[in-house]
């Protein structure tokens, strides 16, 4: 059975680094679908900007961040799934056992997974990390950014099936544990 798991949490707290040790560790039943790739893809084609600089996680993306957030929330405001079923419809379903959503941001992403799958197949996972931590990971509060819903929206969801401190990714036991958390092998 298929089975969704929903990563959340703040910017530089590990999500894609934690997503891919996730993936790697299930290997060929898993893959990584990211909610910002049709963001991204749709902003690069709209204003003719180098998509994969913009998939990246380096400065090009953070001078076009704050436009696109404004953009895919208006965007939004009309369809709340519409990115969610955008990153989903390329997902090969009936090849694999596990997505590993790595970039839920919303509420409303939360609702479409679940809605769409069902409340078995989806789980969440917040990872928190101290901002002493994720300055050290590259971190710097932006106004306009991390004070938005993109970045807060969850901060008082309390229905997470897992909240997960990630303060050392170099800890071998935690993709172990993780994976016994959300009973994935």
């Amino acid at each position: 059975m298929l089975k969704i798991v929903l990563i959340s949490g703040k910017r530089k707290c590990g999500k894609d680094y934690i997503s891919e040790r996730l993936q790697k560790r299930l290997t060929n039943r898993a893959i990584i679908v990211r909610i910002s790739e049709p963001i991204k893809s749709e902003w690069a084609r709209k204003l003719q900007l180098d998509l994969s600089a913009l998939l990246s996680d380096g400065p090009y993306k953070e001078q076009y961040r704050r436009d696109m957030i404004v953009w895919s929330d208006e965007v939004r405001n009309k369809d709340y799934g519409y990115f969610c079923r955008a990153a989903m419809e390329e997902a090969p379903l009936d090849q694999i056992a596990y997505v590993i959503v790595s970039d839920v941001r919303r509420k409303n992403d939360i609702k479409w997974f679940r809605e769409t799958y069902g409340q078995n197949m989806v789980r969440t996972v917040r990872l928190t990390s101290r901002p002493e931590t994720r300055q050290a990971r590259g971190w710097t509060f932006t106004k306009g950014i991390d004070d938005v819903p993109s970045e807060c929206d969850l901060d008082d969801y309390d229905s997470f099936d897992f909240v997960v401190p990630n303060e050392d990714e170099n800890d071998q036991g935690f993709i172990d544990q993780l994976l016994d958390m959300l009973q994935l092998k």
